[in-house]
């Protein structure tokens, strides 16, 4: 009998050690049920047949055409100006050399996005241009400088009347919220991260959670069957998906996920 107790409480501790380093914040936020079951434009509606950039007003304007919600990334230029923009590096997007953060506003101001004359934009302009129409998902692309980037893009979003979510690769970023602005609906960016060195392998089993304390777990939908996310959901944690290529893909993942970030396609509408 004692052995069944010692393996009862045994197995009570690994259960309580696996809630405490990976669970979610187990709160309801109330900013996630009018997003469960709906499509997220990743980076905007873009279109690279139409010449409509990822992360462009243009982008951006079509998806509130549509009635979308919108999935952008921000940077934090070398002047503590906060841009629009996913990578970190310019030369897919702009053709030319150097990083965001390198850079100040007026330098990216010089840049086009393609062939286009769409400039980068700041988050203001998105902000201004969203104005509350469709609800906002914000990746914090955020290095070194994760404390000046959730401070500076904190004071402008928390001006902003409209819905939004931040998201982030990084637990800091998520934690910065937890104890500065925790009303805030965060999530946790991961997939099942290989050949990425150790702490992002970790970062990819969730076990960052204990900082972050996240709403919702966006996972990479490919890796949708990894125990550790399902644990999370278990827990309470909202589940969105990434990135959706194809309406199929949807559709044979909707029993997995609760909402589902796309792109390179326009869903069809109810």
């Amino acid at each position: 009998m004692i052995y069944l107790f010692i393996t009862l409480g045994s197995l009570a501790l690994i259960y309580l050690a696996l809630v405490f380093f990976f669970g979610p914040t187990g709160r309801k936020h109330p900013d996630l049920p009018p997003l469960k079951g709906a499509m997220i434009a990743h980076r905007g509606l873009h279109s690279a047949s139409e010449g409509i950039c990822e992360n462009s007003l243009s982008a951006f304007r079509r998806a509130i055409e549509n009635g979308l919600p919108i999935e952008i990334d921000i940077h934090l230029t070398c002047d503590g100006k906060v841009v629009v923009f996913h990578d970190h590096k310019l030369q897919r997007m702009c053709g030319v050399e150097g990083r965001v953060e390198e850079m100040t506003l007026k330098e990216l101001r010089s840049l086009r996005l393609k062939d286009t004359d769409e400039q980068i934009p700041t988050l203001s302009e998105c902000l201004n241009l969203v104005a509350g129409k469709v609800p906002l998902l914000i990746e914090f692309k955020a290095k070194k400088n994760h404390k000046a980037l959730c401070r500076t893009a904190d004071a402008i979003l928390s001006r902003y009347k409209g819905s939004y979510l931040i998201q982030s690769f990084y637990p800091q970023v998520l934690l910065w919220y937890r104890l500065h602005r925790k009303k805030v609906c965060r999530g946790q960016l991961a997939a099942r991260f290989k050949k990425k060195g150790f702490l992002m392998w970790l970062q990819g089993t969730l076990f960052f959670n204990f900082l972050a304390r996240p709403d919702f777990i966006a996972y990479r939908h490919d890796d949708y069957a990894f125990p550790m996310r399902r644990f999370c959901v278990w827990l309470g944690a909202a589940s969105f998906g990434w990135t959706f290529q194809k309406p199929e893909e949807i559709e044979e993942r909707k029993k997995d996920f609760d909402t589902y970030i796309f792109e390179n396609f326009v869903p069809t509408k109810p």
